[in-house]
C-alpha cells in the first residue's frame, strides 16, 4: 500500500510539474506574440504615415495598409455593394474596378454609402490614393457571398472579379481615401487601424496560474509528507 501511494504521489507530482511547464509556455508564447503585435503596428502606422507609392504587383502581410496611389479610369457599370458597419452606421462599401494605366485591373473600395444605391463613377482619368488592403475571402461572420444574387458581406477580390468577368486583376484593393468626396456619396477616408493587443494580460493571466499552481503543489507535497 505504501509502495502504491508513492507511485501516485509522484504521479500526481508529475501531472503537476508538466501543467506548471505548460502555463509557463503559454506566458512565453504571448509575450512573443505580443513583440510580434508591437512590431505589426509600428510597421503599419509607419506605411500609414509614409508617403504614398505605385500598387505592388502581388501583396503579402507586410503590405496591408500601405498607401498607394494609382490612375487609371473607372469601369463603370461593375460596381458591387458589400456590406458595411462604419462610425457612420450601417450600409454599404462601394467596389469598383480601376483600369489602371499599366494595365492591371485594381478594385478599389471608393468609400460608404447609406442607401443601396451606387454613385456614378467621374468619366476620364482618375487618381486614387489610400491604404492597401487584403481580399476578404468567404464573407461575413456565419454568412456567405452570394455572387449571383448580389449580396456581399466581405471584399472578396477574386470572387469580385470572377462575377463582373474582369481581367488582370490585382490580388487586393484599395480604400480610397477623402480626397474624392467632393461630391457626397461615397464617403471615402473612413479605414480604421485597430489591432486588439491583449497579450500583455494574457501573459499575466498564464505566470500567475503557473505561479499558484506551483504553489498549491508544494503544499500538498509537504501536507502529504
Amino acid at each position: 500500500m505504501t509502495g502504491t501511494r508513492r507511485l501516485a504521489r509522484a504521479g500526481l507530482a508529475a501531472l503537476g510539474i508538466i501543467v506548471i511547464a505548460g502555463l509557463l509556455a503559454l506566458g512565453t508564447w504571448q509575450v512573443q506574440r505580443r513583440a510580434w503585435k508591437l512590431d505589426l503596428i509600428a510597421r503599419v502606422e509607419a506605411g500609414l504615415r509614409a508617403p504614398p507609392v505605385p500598387p505592388p504587383a502581388t501583396a503579402g502581410r507586410d503590405d496591408a495598409y500601405r498607401r498607394v496611389v494609382t490612375s487609371g479610369t473607372w469601369l463603370a457599370g461593375n460596381d458591387s455593394l458589400v456590406q458595411a458597419s462604419t462610425i457612420r452606421g450601417p450600409g454599404w462599401w462601394v467596389m469598383t474596378p480601376l483600369q489602371a494605366e499599366d494595365g492591371r485591373t485594381i478594385l478599389v473600395n471608393r468609400g460608404y454609402v447609406s442607401g443601396h444605391i451606387t454613385p456614378p463613377v467621374p468619366p476620364g482619368r482618375v487618381t486614387v490614393t489610400g491604404p492597401l488592403r487584403l481580399t476578404e475571402p468567404g464573407g461575413g461572420f456565419l454568412r456567405r457571398n452570394d455572387p449571383a444574387a448580389g449580396r456581399w458581406f466581405s471584399r472578396d477580390v477574386s470572387v469580385i472579379a470572377d462575377q463582373h468577368r474582369l481581367n488582370h486583376v490585382a490580388p487586393y484593393f484599395i480604400d480610397a481615401d477623402s480626397r474624392g468626396n467632393r461630391a457626397g456619396q461615397p464617403v471615402g477616408g473612413l479605414t480604421v487601424v485597430a489591432f486588439a493587443n491583449n497579450h500583455l494580460v494574457y501573459a499575466i493571466t498564464w505566470y500567475m496560474l503557473a505561479a499558484m499552481t506551483l504553489a498549491a503543489l508544494l503544499y500538498w507535497l509537504r501536507a502529504a509528507r
